[in-house]
């Protein structure tokens, strides 16, 4: 960071343990904190994560509520992690999710009616376009929702760059489409704030009237409403910056189907035939590039698999295929999104551990803290005055390791007023740039002998699972049995 103060450094160096919201997220993290270790990896940083769930008894509609609790038991709630109970959807009849699906859209319909109109006519709008947007607006198509914060890397203008194949998707008589938008953007954010503008704008458009509408002052009420009533959730970020979201995870538990780029919570969770998604790699470095891309891959997917699904009905006019998506996204996504998992997640990984360690620093008035910090204070006094005298190498540029073949080093110290068990030597192996290891492949500690001179020897034998030349390189740590990590004392010394 190049910021003269930085709360997040701050956060970052004062904790034992740090958590991206999502597994991409944390991988995001340990790349940007990277530069406060240097010598280490961005994949050794003791930043692990925790995906954001959500209250299931907050977002799940009362419907939804007494579904489960009718199919699943009693004791569903209690239990609400666990898979088996959510895989009993499957035994619920087609006809009967589907006819939950249209009663939460018929009440979407009838809210938007409301807050629409209210909206409209506090614009001064003639009363012939209030009509129109209202008439148009149908309870039988399907209906695609986008609701979030306007930020600019939340690209909800992907879906505008070809308004003409826009206009084919929703003008369709035989299979309408329908797109509700709501939400805000930063005061200081112009370019989120053009975003809203632009989609206000082609919604009063006449070929657009009552097929595509944006609603204002998104707020908790109007999400509730949106997560249960529409058909699809839409979300299309930039890559890899959706740290988790948690609108989608909130539609899953009202049956709606999910597509999205797979990034944040949506890379962990997007199954085959139970949602829709864009793959997590860039394709292009060029933005303007990637989102043309995006843009032509998303009306593919509209055009070609969500609106056909959606429209092959039976005999008794129920879309089959798209209630088995809805039923998949129940029984092999919900369960891993909730609050409840997401509890059990941090007290498993983390509120537990920190439980226990906090037990023993506190103790025999932090005995333990004042042994470490005492130790520490050596090292840090010690720590230039160690010696190298001896390395024993392998060249295997020169003579290449054969399959069989053990990789064999020594490296003789002088640690001066500190002891064997103070310092550790690891043995990195991996691609080097310009003689530097850039990727390690993997670490192997070295272990310590105590000469009679009072030097220490570290060697290792490791044997080579891979016949070739070797890229390898040598790094030497304070090291400590109650150090949390290797991080928490961040001095390290390439040999």
């Amino acid at each position: 960071t190049n910021e003269k103060f930085s709360v997040s450094v701050l956060a970052f160096k004062l904790s034992q343990e740090v958590n991206g919201v999502s597994k991409i997220h944390g991988r995001v993290s340990r790349e940007m904190f990277q530069k406060l270790y240097p010598g280490y990896f961005a994949e050794e940083l003791h930043v692990g994560y925790v995906t954001n769930g959500v209250h299931l008894q907050t977002w799940a509609s009362k419907s939804w509520q007494q579904l489960y609790k009718n199919e699943f038991g009693e004791e569903f709630l209690e239990n609400q992690t666990n898979p088996d109970y959510w895989s009993k959807i499957h035994q619920v009849p087609d006809e009967t999710i589907w006819h939950l699906r249209l009663k939460q859209k018929k009440q979407l319909i009838d809210y938007l009616e409301f807050r629409l109109t209210e909206d409209l006519t506090r614009r001064n709008e003639n009363p012939k376009l209030i009509f129109k947007i209202l008439d148009n607006f149908k309870e039988d198509a399907l209906t695609i929702g986008f609701a979030r914060r306007f930020a600019t890397y939340k690209r909800a203008h992907l879906l505008f760059s070809n308004i003409e194949r826009l206009s084919k998707l929703v003008n369709n008589e035989k299979m309408p489409v329908q797109f509700v938008f709501a939400g805000k953007a930063h005061p200081n954010d112009k370019a989120g704030q053009d975003f809203i503008k632009m989609i206000y704008e082609v919604s009063k458009m006449p070929e657009f009237v009552g097929k595509i509408i944006f609603l204002e002052n998104y707020d908790i009420e109007l999400a509730k409403y949106l997560i249960r009533g529409v058909d699809v959730w839409l979300n299309t970020p930039t890559r890899p910056m959706e740290a988790s979201g948690t609108s989608g995870e909130k539609a899953i538990m009202n049956g709606v189907v999910n597509f999205s780029v797979l990034d944040g919570w949506w890379a962990e969770g997007y199954k085959a035939n139970a949602g829709w998604a864009l793959k997590e790699e860039a394709t292009y470095e060029n933005t303007d590039f990637q989102n043309a891309l995006d843009a032509e891959t998303i009306y593919t997917i509209f055009e070609e698999e969500i609106i056909p699904t959606y429209y092959n009905r039976d005999a008794s006019n129920i879309p089959t295929k798209w209630i088995s998506y809805v039923k998949n996204t129940i029984s092999e996504i919900a369960p891993h999104f909730t609050m409840k998992r997401q509890l059990d997640d941090y007290f498993r990984k983390f509120y537990n551990k920190l439980f226990v360690r906090n037990t023993l620093l506190c103790d025999d008035n932090f005995a333990l803290a004042r042994e470490i910090a005492h130790w520490k204070r050596k090292v840090i006094r010690s720590w230039d005055s160690i010696e190298v005298l001896q390395m024993s190498l392998p060249d295997s540029t020169q003579k290449p390791l054969v399959l069989g073949e053990n990789f064999k080093a020594e490296i003789i110290i002088q640690p001066n007023e500190l002891s064997g068990v103070d310092l550790g030597i690891e043995v990195l192996f991996g691609q080097k740039v310009n003689d530097e290891v850039k990727k390690p492949i993997f670490t192997y500690e070295m272990s310590a002998e105590k000469l009679e001179n009072g030097t220490i020897k570290f060697k290792c034998d490791i044997p080579a699972n891979t016949a070739g030349v070797y890229d390898y390189a040598f790094r030497m740590y304070p090291k400590h049995r109650h150090l949390p990590h290797i991080l928490d004392f961040n001095l390290l010394k390439w040999l």
